[in-house]
């Protein structure tokens, strides 16, 4: 019999090496790490990334973490925030789950060695900012590279832990279900086939647990400020195996990328703006206040669709941030890192306008999960951006992400020591089948799709969308996936094809998701429905049936 797992077929690549653990972690950001830190005590975890471990969208969050920790501030003020920036689609229950454990979470980080800023006249407490959508100072931070300072801790910790395994450079390829191994009784996820980029052997993860932490899908898009490993590989995971996937349509744009032909992705803090930079046009004249009271602190959906209609109306290619009433010492003490990278760009941020464009940022939807990580598919969970809890709803409060990781991850983990899974016996995972499938000699059609594929989602599927628009762009990415689908079966998986492969079926899902939406809401603006729709309701799509 010749097994395909949605794969290339053909000869099996015999005695086909078999790895098993108690949890599999797949990816290296906040999410993963401290699932993995949180499982170890419990058995053996083992831990890929595709890239190096820190190579992650927790390494790039320059904002910080969103947590009541003050006097004057509440859960309440916290939730409420929350829910406004949601346009109605957050799920209530669970904003204010993760928004009271968040202080618990911050202090087991702090106990780990994690330092954020205190308050600069030397009072106790901490220097907190505050971003767009916030209506009290909470965000905390450690100058302006939290995620990385809370990366580097957190990796410290998981190497050093002899209950977990960590492997760089390994791309899953496709999760193994006992649906696909046509097994009786409920459908559930017993592993994965993976594949060691380095060496170019695929082999297989046996386990009861698997936690997709892999973070989003922002290259989806032409112009992001995620690293290149943003290509919505958790997403495809899951619903190739039959997981649901929710909300897809609810892509968030960070209104401040910086515009520079030299700077590749990299983001101005929304701290910026909450330190009393404006946004002005091009030539130097401030428009936030006719888009939203609020001005710069509105939300991000809303900011970033001023600044979409700013560039259209005078046809620049940029709008600016404005802070210089702020001092040189000001700046360069509270944004270092951005202070530091505008200056190499001949841009100083104390006398010069900072050009800024919109990129994509973040994905709302996701992983239909709860708290803690539960999935349609047993032995799935998700967590982090890959995962759709409720938190967000229509529009991701600015440095909610990462508090939300850090408590689903913990809830998760308590989840799966409290509940412990068990692998059905008995269970036969077949060899990998490769087929006819040989080296391709045209590595070129990956890169042709790939840069067709985004730049079809950036034009068709962007902040402002009509259904002429989703339509077409539909249309194209059923092309694209075919040709994608044929090369697949056709040539040797590379880890170029696995990524393409999933941004294609991600672009694919967004674009439904937005069809399926006939109303305005959060970060899904569309001109052919722009008024709100009295109920609030969630975009799920189904896995695929097997």
């Amino acid at each position: 019999m010749i097994y395909f797992l949605f794969l290339s077929g053909g000869v099996c690549y015999m005695g086909m090496r078999i790895e098993s653990c108690d949890f599999f972690v797949v990816g290296s950001g906040i999410a993963g790490l401290v699932s993995a830190l949180q499982l170890a005590p419990h058995g053996r975890v083992l831990l890929v990334t595709k890239k190096r471990l820190d190579d992650c969208n927790t390494n790039r969050a320059q904002g910080g973490i969103a947590c009541v920790m003050a006097n004057g501030d509440s859960f309440e003020q916290h939730v409420s925030d929350t829910l406004i920036a949601g346009a109605g689609l957050c799920d209530e229950n669970v904003v204010r789950t993760i928004v009271s454990k968040g202080p618990a979470r911050i202090a087991a980080l702090e106990a780990l060695g994690v330092c954020f800023n205190p308050k600069t006249d030397g009072t106790p407490g901490y220097d907190l900012g505050r971003e767009g959508g916030h209506s009290q100072r909470r965000v905390l931070h450690a100058g302006d590279i939290t995620g990385q300072r809370v990366e580097s801790v957190l990796l410290a910790q998981v190497l050093t832990n002899p209950n977990i395994q960590t492997l760089e450079h390994t791309v899953v390829i496709d999760l193994i279900t006992t649906r696909w191994l046509k097994m009786p009784g409920e459908n559930r996820c017993v592993g994965a086939y993976v594949l060691d980029q380095r060496s170019g052997e695929i082999y297989a993860v046996r386990t009861p647990c698997t936690v997709l932490a892999s973070g989003g899908c922002g290259k989806v898009y032409l112009y992001t400020c995620n690293p290149d490993i943003a290509t919505g590989d958790g997403v495809a995971l899951a619903w190739r195996a039959g997981a649901s996937i929710a909300n897809m349509e609810f892509i968030q744009f960070h209104p401040t990328c910086l515009f520079h032909p030299q700077a590749k992705r990299f983001l101005i803090s929304e701290a910026v703006r909450g330190e009393g930079a404006e946004l002005v046009d091009a030539e130097g004249r401030p428009f936030m206040k006719k888009y939203d009271p609020r001005g710069a602190l509105a939300p991000r959906d809303v900011v970033a669709r001023a600044i979409d209609s700013e560039m259209k109306r005078t046809g620049a290619p940029y709008c600016c941030l404005d802070i210089r009433h702020k001092s040189k010492e000001f700046l360069r003490e509270r944004f270092p890192n951005i202070y530091d990278t505008c200056y190499q760009f001949g841009i100083d941020m104390s006398k010069d306008l900072i050009p800024i464009v919109p990129s994509a940022h973040y994905c709302c939807g996701g992983i239909q999960a709860t708290v803690d990580g539960v999935t349609s598919l047993a032995g799935l969970y998700a967590v982090g951006e890959t995962a759709c809890t409720g938190l967000h709803g229509a529009n991701r409060l600015a440095s909610n992400s990462l508090l939300e990781a850090l408590v689903c991850a913990y809830e998760t983990a308590g989840r799966l020591v409290n509940d412990p899974q068990h692998l059905p016996d008995p269970l036969r995972i077949p060899d990998w089948q490769y087929g006819t499938a040989v080296a391709s000699d045209e590595a070129v059609m990956v890169a042709h799709n790939w840069m067709e594929l985004r730049t079809c989602m950036w034009d068709y599927v962007g902040i402002v969308r009509t259904d002429k628009r989703l339509e077409r762009a539909r249309r194209r990415i059923r092309n694209l996936r075919s040709e994608i689908r044929q090369y697949y079966f056709d040539y040797l998986v590379t880890p170029d094809t696995l990524e393409l492969r999933n941004l294609a079926l991600v672009s694919e899902l967004i674009v439904r998701s937005a069809l399926k939406r006939k109303e305005s809401r959060g970060l899904h603006y569309t001109l052919d429905y722009p008024e709100l729709r009295r109920t609030a309701r969630d975009t799920v799509l189904p896995g695929r049936k097997i």
